[in-house]
């Protein structure tokens, strides 16, 4: 068999690749998740969902600038939702989720009910709402997605940490509508995937995102990493490709999206 020996120029070329790459794909997350850029601004359709008997506004935030009360309604919204399906880990999890929530790096898109449209409507909401005003003086908040720009296995991802709605607002065709949104932000960031996590106890997620939304579950999921730490695990990473590295990459083979 013949072997092949590497040349100090050789070498030198691959770890400059390596090195070029890594800038390559650390420019793009950065661009991604400036600071100044509304992500919102590029789908002006995406502003307004009005559907369903139900009419909301949706309005970008960044973690590092939220209000007190905003930061209170997120925890609530968060805690009212996952709680039951985090079971016992819950409590070591809201501590690292309170942290994430807040870190700069973190972007959201906010759900605002139009108070003019649903007035006539009963709400049951139980969480505690922010204030009506936090956000360009629109309605209270009934939702948010929380994602962020990262790489995964040296690919670019948009990762989506969270994604909360009251249930006044859920069956209506938002969460896919809010998921929709953020596939195509992604694809306008250069992103070669949306990458997500779901607690294997929440079946009405894991159902939605799996055969509604065609998310697979990803190469890096610890199931499919080693199927006998997956079954100690309590989630699953599930995935979206776009592209064929990103396929490649993340994707099981033989799998269809």
């Amino acid at each position: 068999m013949e072997s092949k020996v590497f040349t100090g120029r050789e070498r030198k070329t691959s770890r400059k690749q390596i090195l070029e790459k890594k800038k390559a794909l650390d420019e793009i997350v950065k661009a991604a998740s400036s600071p100044d850029k509304d992500h919102l601004a590029s789908f002006p359709p995406f502003r307004h969902y009005q559907r369903n008997g139900l009419s909301v506004y949706l309005e970008s935030g960044y973690g590092d600038k939220l209000s007190s009360p905003v930061k209170q309604y997120i925890q609530n919204l968060l805690k009212a939702n996952m709680e039951g399906p985090y079971g016992s880990e819950w409590l070591t999890e809201e501590k690292v989720k309170r942290r994430e929530m807040v870190a700069p790096e973190a972007r959201y898109i906010f759900v605002q009910e139009d108070l003019n449209a649903n007035r006539n409507q009963a709400t049951g909401v139980e969480t505690e709402r922010a204030s009506t005003d936090v956000i360009h003086g629109r309605g209270p908040i009934v939702g948010f997605v929380h994602y962020r720009f990262t790489v995964e296995e040296e690919i670019p991802v948009l990762y989506v940490y969270e994604l909360q709605l009251e249930p006044h607002v859920q069956r209506k065709g938002l969460g896919k509508f809010l998921m929709q949104l953020i596939e195509l932000i992604a694809h306008k960031n250069q992103m070669g995937a949306v990458v997500l996590t779901v607690q294997k106890e929440n079946l009405f997620a894991l159902n939605f995102y799996t055969s509604k939304l065609r998310y697979m579950i990803s190469t890096i999921s610890p199931s499919r990493v080693d199927p006998l730490i997956g079954l100690e695990k309590s989630y699953e990473i599930l995935c979206k490709a776009f592209d064929h590295e990103a396929k490649a990459t993340l994707q099981v083979p033989g799998d269809n999206p």
